[in-house]
């Protein structure tokens, strides 16, 4: 079985999940695999895809915390700041309700299957996405991060073996230092795998950028002030820095950024 597919199901519902097994091991003759993972919520599918990198996802969309369309937009924005591209899995949408299915084929979902499912149609969507391994893999990771019309509304941490969501509404800025991007809330700072650039453009409504290596959470910033150096520093002219709600740090604002954020606090 080691050339088999391998397949991980994600639903929040132990019976959703089981009849997926079901089916699947009927279509087994057909279409080989092996089932390398459950998850019952975006967290734990997240965890068991870093893990175990499953080819396909059978994936539901209405789940507790992040919708599976969400969980799209990670999978794809975890595969693209990879520093070595890796296979994203491909993801077969598994539901019962028909209204996300445009959302669905925005991030590039290879089918689309409404509950209760039957076992042709589901066989039809898994030889459909046996034709695009491998080698529409890594073009997927592209296509899928293009997809703007479903954005994510929290940002995966992967911290000590665990997957912490961090929802977006409490992110007061985001700031690349090495390869790392620090995201920093009201409580703490949490480190993250991705691309400032690549977040810039996804969040463009909610962040702007004050300097090359940071954003700032526009409700976050309280005002500016400017700064004149002292001390060892007192020869260099003054600058403008970032006023932030809700923490006392300040951040520095680039010169060729001032033009753009000055008027955002009137």
């Amino acid at each position: 079985m080691s050339d088999a597919i391998s397949v991980l199901i994600v639903d929040d519902e132990p019976v959703a999940r089981s009849r997926l097994r079901e089916l699947l091991a009927d279509l087994a003759p057909e279409f080989p695999h092996r089932i390398v993972g459950e998850a019952a919520n975006a967290p734990e599918a997240l965890s068991q895809i870093e893990a175990v990198h499953p080819q396909i996802v059978l994936l539901d969309v209405q789940m507790p915390g992040m919708t599976g369309i969400e969980l799209a937009r990670h999978i794809s924005a975890r595969a693209a700041a990879s520093e070595t591209p890796r296979a994203m899995p491909l993801v077969i949408f598994v539901t019962a309700f028909e209204e996300f299915a445009v959302e669905a084929f925005e991030v590039r979902a290879i089918d689309y299957l409404l509950k209760p499912v039957r076992a042709q149609r589901l066989l039809e969507a898994l030889k459909r996405a046996m034709l695009r391994l491998p080698t529409d893999q890594v073009q997927a990771i592209d296509q899928l991060a293009k997809a703007t019309n479903t954005r994510r509304r929290h940002l995966s941490v992967h911290e000590r073996g665990r997957v912490i969501l961090v929802p977006l509404e409490q992110v007061i800025y985001l700031k690349a230092e090495l390869k790392y991007i620090t995201v920093r809330t009201r409580e703490r700072e949490y480190l993250i795998e991705e691309s400032l650039t690549s977040l810039e453009e996804e969040f463009i409504d909610r962040f702007v950028r004050i300097h090359r290596n940071a954003l700032v959470a526009r409700p976050s910033i309280a005002g500016f002030e400017r700064v004149t150096p002292t001390g060892e520093d007192d020869s260099g002219d003054p600058y403008w820095q970032v006023v932030l709600r809700d923490i006392d740090e300040r951040l520095p604002v680039s010169r060729r950024q001032w033009s753009t954020v000055k008027n955002l606090v009137t």
